[in-house]
C-alpha cells in the first residue's frame, strides 16, 4: 500500500505544480476560447489542463517503475507501457482539439487510433462474464469491444466536463472505488503481490484528478479540456480492461457473479450519468434535425442549474452520485447483505429528492420546520 500512496502523492503533486505552466502555454498558443452562449462561466478560461495531468501521469508511472515491489507490474506484462503510450496519443489529440478545434471526425479517428494501440499491444477484452460462466471473445470481437469501450468512455467524460471541477471529481471518485476493488480482490485471492496494472493506473488517475481540482474547482482558473477529459476516460476504461485480462473470471472461484462482472460494470457505472446524457443529447439533436455533435444547453448539469442549484451544489450532487454508484457497487459485490441493500436504497431515495427538489423550496421547508 505504501507504493500506491507514494504514487498517488507524486501524481497529485506534479499535476498541481505543472498546471500553472500548462495555463501559460494555453495563453501562448491561443487555447483560450471566448465564452459561448452554452457556457456557464463568463470570463475566458484557458484549456490544456490535460497536459499537466499527462505530465503527472508520466512522472508517477516513471517513479513507480523504479519502486522495488512495483517493478513486476512493468516487467511481467506490457499493459502499463501500452497504457502510457495510448495516453500520450489521446492527450495530444485532445490538445490539438483544444488549440485548433478539430472536426468531430478527426477527433474520433484519433480516439480510435489510441484505442487501437492498446489492442495492438495486448490490452483488450478477453471474455464477457455471464451468469452461467464466461463468453470467450475471439481476437476480432475483443478488439472491437475494446475500441468501443475506450472511445465511449473518452467521449462520455468529455460530455460531463461542463462545470468547474465536475469531470475531475466524478472520474477521481470512480477511480478511487475501482482501486479499492482491484486491491481488495487481490487480497481476497491471496495473491503473492498486490501490485497490479489496474490498481496502479486507478491510483494515478485519482492523483492527477486531485492535483487538477484546486485549479479547476469553481471559479476555475484552467479547464482540463479535451486533452484531459479524453485522457482520464481512456485510463478509466483501459484499467478495467487490463484487470479482466489478468484476473479471468474462471480463476475467481469464491466470487459472486457481480464480483466477476465488476471490472467491466464499475467504469461504465461511473460514467453512466454522463453516458446517458450523451445518448439523450444525440437523440435530442437528431430529432431536431441537427448534427449529433451540435452544442446545446440541455445537458444534465445545465438542467441542475435551471432547477436552482448553484454551481457548487450541482457539482457536489454529481460527485455524491458518482460515489454512491461506484462505492455502492463495490460494497454490494464485496460485502452484500440486506443491510447494505437497504442503506443504499435509502441513500438513493434521499439523493433523488435532493437532486430534483428546488433548493429554495427545500430551504424554506427546513426553515419553517425549525421555526415550529
Amino acid at each position: 500500500m505504501r507504493e500506491y500512496l507514494l504514487t498517488f502523492f507524486i501524481a497529485a503533486s506534479v499535476t498541481y505544480l505543472v498546471v500553472g505552466l500548462a495555463g501559460r502555454f494555453a495563453y501562448w498558443v491561443g487555447a483560450v476560447p471566448p465564452t459561448r452562449d452554452r457556457d456557464v462561466h463568463r470570463e475566458p478560461v484557458p484549456r490544456l489542463g490535460g497536459l499537466a495531468m499527462l505530465v503527472g501521469l508520466l512522472v508517477a508511472m516513471l517513479v513507480a517503475s523504479y519502486l522495488p515491489r512495483m517493478r513486476d507490474v512493468f516487467a511481467e506484462s506490457s499493459d502499463a507501457w501500452a497504457l502510457i503510450l495510448a495516453a500520450v496519443v489521446i492527450c495530444l489529440i485532445g490538445a490539438a482539439d483544444d488549440i485548433w478545434e478539430l472536426s468531430a471526425l478527426a477527433k474520433f479517428a484519433g480516439q480510435v487510433v489510441a484505442a487501437g494501440l492498446l489492442v495492438a499491444l495486448g490490452v483488450q477484452l478477453l471474455y464477457l462474464p455471464l451468469p452461467g460462466g464466461t463468453f470467450v471473445l475471439d481476437q476480432t470481437q475483443g478488439a472491437i469491444m475494446t475500441v468501443v469501450l475506450v472511445v465511449g468512455a473518452s467521449n462520455a467524460v468529455n460530455f460531463v466536463d461542463g462545470l468547474d471541477g465536475l469531470a475531475a471529481g466524478v472520474v477521481g471518485i470512480g477511480a478511487a472505488a475501482f482501486f479499492a476493488y482491484a486491491y481488495l480482490l487481490s487480497v481476497q485471492n491471496n495473491n503473492s503481490s498486490y501490485m497490479t496494472t489496474s490498481a496502479l493506473v486507478s491510483v494515478v488517475v485519482v492523483g492527477i484528478c486531485a492535483g487538477l481540482l484546486p485549479h479547476n474547482a469553481h471559479p476555475a482558473k484552467i479547464f482540463m479540456g479535451d486533452s484531459g477529459a479524453m485522457l482520464i476516460g481512456l485510463l478509466l476504461a483501459a484499467g478495467s480492461i487490463s484487470l479482466t485480462g489478468r484476473l479471468p473470471s474462471q480463476d475467481v472461484d469464491t466470487s459472486s457473479f457481480l464480483l466477476t462482472l465488476l471490472p467491466l460494470v464499475l467504469p461504465l457505472a461511473v460514467i453512466l450519468l454522463p453516458f446517458l446524457d450523451m445518448m439523450l443529447a444525440v437523440v435530442r439533436r437528431t430529432r431536431a434535425g441537427k448534427s449529433p455533435f451540435a452544442p446545446d444547453k440541455m445537458h444534465l448539469h445545465h438542467r441542475l442549474l435551471e432547477i436552482g442549484h448553484s454551481q457548487w451544489r450541482a457539482v457536489a450532487i454529481m460527485w455524491v452520485w458518482a460515489a454512491l454508484v461506484s462505492g455502492g457497487l463495490v460494497v454490494v459485490a464485496l460485502v452484500g447483505g440486506w443491510t447494505t441493500y437497504v442503506l443504499l436504497a435509502l441513500a438513493v431515495v434521499v439523493m433523488i429528492a435532493f437532486t430534483t427538489g428546488h433548493p429554495r423550496r427545500l430551504f424554506r421547508r427546513g426553515a419553517a420546520a425549525s421555526a415550529v
